[in-house]
């Protein structure tokens, strides 16, 4: 094998495994976005049925400040549980809640638990603060504007959810890795349906020999057959018993019986 054929087999081979790589990345990419997307449609449902009063176990947000750094990041992914009463938060728990200070009402906001503080109805409430913050937030947080305790962080996989929602991102990540995958399962079905229709070729081409031979065995016991017939004749016809045609008869007998 030459230089240039073996340097062609080993770009085939390269070029190979990194379309299986980008392949099963995609589609990994794929099956987590498709995850979490299916989660928050069912959650969105789910809250439109029960209204408020709707509290998933479950809640997953992307983080858009750099207020809690460097311990969650901007873009940091949260997936938060849900508490049953707000004695299960302890202090250096971080919470996601709802916010209810004026500034930013509604808001849902990810901060660290730094106190508690007992109200005059004597229910208690969280006392919060960001972690790159220097300051403590105004709104002292109860049970209800409680979402969950911050569980678990995927880093920066918020990026990839900006990201795909732009339209080049769609385009780049989702559209063309989608249709690269179409294009090559095509691919390889159009070349296994030339691979059958060769196989059926050649199957062809290797019986044909065979029927040849078949009709040329017919052909010529046909012939012998017809020899037989006309030296029979002969000897009936003939009005001597000539030695030489019962002798040519004996032989052609041998003829017919070879095979």
């Amino acid at each position: 094998m030459d230089n240039t054929e073996e340097t062609r087999l080993n770009f085939k081979g390269l070029f190979k495994y990194i379309s299986t790589v980008v392949s099963w990345t995609v589609f990994i990419l794929l099956c987590l976005i498709g995850i979490l997307l299916i989660y928050y449609f069912i959650s969105v449902r789910l809250y439109a049925t029960h209204g408020e009063k709707f509290e998933p176990k479950f809640s997953v947000y992307t983080v858009v400040s750099e207020s809690m750094e460097p311990t969650i990041d901007k873009y940091d992914v949260i997936v938060n549980t849900k508490i049953n009463s707000i004695d299960d938060v302890k202090v250096n728990d971080v919470i996601t809640y709802i916010s209810t200070w004026q500034v930013n009402y509604g808001m849902t906001v990810t901060h660290r638990v730094v106190g508690t503080k007992t109200l005059d109805d004597g229910s208690k409430c969280l006392i919060t603060r960001g972690d790159n913050n220097t300051s403590e937030d105004p709104i002292c947080i109860k049970k209800s504007s409680v979402i969950g305790v911050v569980k678990a962080v995927i880093p920066s996989l918020g990026r990839i959810q900006f990201f795909l929602s732009s339209s080049i991102g769609w385009l780049l990540v989702v559209l063309i890795p989608a249709l690269y995958i179409i294009v090559k399962d095509i691919l390889k079905i159009f070349n296994l349906s030339k691979d059958i229709k060769e196989e059926n070729k050649e199957k062809e081409n290797k019986g044909k020999p065979e029927l040849e031979k078949e009709e040329n065995s017919l052909e010529t016991e046909k012939i012998k057959e017809e020899i037989e017939s006309r030296a029979k004749k002969i000897l009936r016809e003939s009005k001597n018993e000539n030695k030489y045609l019962k002798e040519a008869y004996e032989e052609l007998k041998k003829v017919k019986n070879h095979k």
